[in-house]
């Protein structure tokens, strides 16, 4: 095809999101848009022993050559690059590779660009998905579990009696040093570190190996990491540690009764605090049971739709993802750093997660189009107003907040997604 520049251009398919388009651009188009260039140039030029704007080509050749066919190449590609996309309804989702050998007199221009598309997808299958929707009620084991939960909340840790042996439950203020092939590894190593034994914080084999040491004593011992260990240098290695137990103490639960009713104001009997539980148990059955039903209507969609989705919005997934895990370590006491290369090391990790949350905001967002599903500007003040009564906020403070940080068209994606899933929801038969 030929484009308005004049450019002959051919497309080539590397994949369904990746198109190599190579341009070919006549020499009477590069030579009018480089005599373009070479006047501009020519206005700032500021050569001795010329004005402003009088500085003969053959000057300006000799000393801003290199400016004046940049200029002329950027302008080219930017505008044969563009034609190309619009002619053959194209959508880029990341910049360019460009490939070009620059300008030869009297010849023509030419150039490749490797780029990154949106998919295109036809969404299909997502009226009259078959579901199930998860059991709701909430069981006496359900209760149970829950004032548990509230007993290790208000528990306190005591030292052991005499000079036990550490054993499964106990809670341990340790020093240890990890040596792989030898040689002491700064991230092995820490000190007054706390662990539940049997917590599974730690690797396989580590925490079990504390069993029957007592406060005071060190142990040498070998673990090996799980194949699959997010820090590559450690994944599938044995792993020496030199491990001395400082403290050992045992977690003592208080008993269920009406004086530990008294650490809750709102509640003047056990019988309330129970019926106050069992209350939000419910809820978040409710919503676990919705936001499973939403993951097995991704899944189902993402089953029915096969499409591939460009690097780049996988990427930007991951990063994403990087960050917030990032953030989460450090608001968990973890030093910003050690933090940062942690959620590095989890790049590959994030990989598949990421590639499913991209291919299922497209797809959403496909059918979002195709069933001209919207949102406007009343349910985004809408949505905000409910999170302000949740957080003790005015509107227009949390309003502004969000203009201010560019995060309005996000939270119009998030309700746009939501009204896409209450769509399909409402047209599936769920058991």
């Amino acid at each position: 095809m030929t484009s308005g520049t004049g450019a002959t251009i051919k497309v080539e398919e590397i994949s369904p999101v990746k198109k190599k388009i190579s341009f070919e651009i006549p020499w009477e188009e590069v030579k009018r848009e480089l005599d373009t260039a070479y006047r501009t140039v020519g206005k700032k030029a500021r050569v001795k022993g010329f004005r402003p704007g009088k500085t003969p080509r053959r000057i300006l050749e000799t000393y801003f050559k290199e400016d004046a066919e940049g200029e002329a190449i950027q302008n080219l590609v930017n505008r044969s690059f563009e034609e190309a996309m619009q002619a053959n309804s194209l959508v880029p989702v990341a910049r360019p590779e460009i490939e070009q050998g620059g300008i030869l007199s009297e010849r023509n221009f030419t150039y490749s660009a490797t780029v990154e598309v949106e998919p295109v997808v036809e969404p299909r299958g997502y009226i009259g998905l078959e579901l199930k929707r998860e059991d709701t009620a909430v069981t006496e084991g359900d209760l149970e579990a829950r004032l548990e939960e509230l007993r290790n909340m208000y528990s306190s840790l005591q030292d052991v009696e005499g000079d036990r042996a550490v054993r499964a439950g106990d809670f341990l203020v340790i020093d240890f040093q990890g040596k792989l092939g030898g040689v002491e590894r700064q991230e092995l190593t820490e000190a007054g570190f706390r662990i539940e034994v049997g917590s599974g914080r730690l690797v396989p084999g580590f925490e079990e190996a504390l069993t029957g040491l007592k406060k005071g004593e060190s142990k040498e011992f070998t673990v090996r990491f799980p194949d699959d260990y997010h820090v590559k240098d450690f994944a599938a290695q044995d792993v020496t540690f030199h491990v001395t137990v400082r403290d050992v103490k045992i977690k003592v639960l208080p008993a269920l009764d009406d004086q530990f009713v008294k650490n809750f104001e709102r509640y003047e009997s056990l019988e309330a605090l129970k019926a106050d539980l069992r209350k939000s148990l419910e809820e978040e059955k409710a919503a676990g049971a919705k936001a499973a039903l939403r993951k097995a209507i991704n899944d189902r969609l993402l089953e029915l739709n096969p499409f591939e989705v460009p690097e780049a919005y996988v990427e930007r997934q991951i990063f994403s993802m990087m960050i917030e895990y990032q953030r989460r370590m450090v608001v968990s006491g973890m030093d910003p750093d050690n933090a940062a290369k942690l959620a590095a090391d989890l790049h590959d990790s994030f990989r598949g997660e990421a590639t499913r949350l991209v291919r299922a905001g497209i797809l959403l967002q496909k059918i979002a189009e195709k069933e001209s599903i919207t949102v406007d500007d009343a349910e985004i003040d809408g949505r905000i107003r409910e999170m302000a009564a949740r957080y003790g906020r005015d509107f227009e403070s949390m309003k502004a907040s969000y203009e201010k940080d560019n995060l309005t068209d996000r939270l119009r994606d998030q309700l746009l997604e939501e009204k896409t899933l209450d769509f399909i929801e409402s047209r599936a038969h769920i058991e």
